[in-house]
């Protein structure tokens, strides 16, 4: 893992630099003339994280939370006609509006009824 270097002559942080004389990275300093050979190659990684499903999240609280909507939308498990709703919280691009229902009796999680089959996300525990 890439870690910070600092300028021994003037203590400003090195960034890595390429040096094309010697064709080696180096960490230079942009205040002063400093410069030292770089041990780690390696100045970046980018960890990506994917996420194949739409996810409830914790549900347990939500049905007392004040700040979420309500809807009368009817329980497909109990059959009582009040439900929180709130949005799929994943952080991509291509995120979709779908709502996702909590009874306000039971807790059960579910979609909306009138969304096609094919377009519903599969649910994960």
């Amino acid at each position: 893992m890439a870690s910070l270097h600092f300028c021994q002559e003037c203590n400003n942080l090195l960034y890595p630099k390429a040096d094309p004389q010697r064709r080696i990275m180096v960490y230079a300093c942009r205040i002063c003339d400093y410069d030292e050979i770089g041990e780690n190659k390696c100045v970046y990684r980018n960890d990506l994280l994917t996420v194949t499903k739409e996810q409830r999240g914790v549900v347990t609280d939500l049905p007392s939370d004040p700040t979420l909507a309500h809807s009368n939308i009817v329980c497909p498990q109990c059959g009582h006609d009040d439900a929180v709703y709130f949005q799929d919280q994943s952080k991509r691009k291509e995120t979709r509006m779908i709502l996702f229902y909590v009874c306000t009796k039971c807790n059960h999680s579910f979609f909306d009824p009138t969304l096609p089959v094919g377009d519903r996300p599969e649910m994960e525990s």
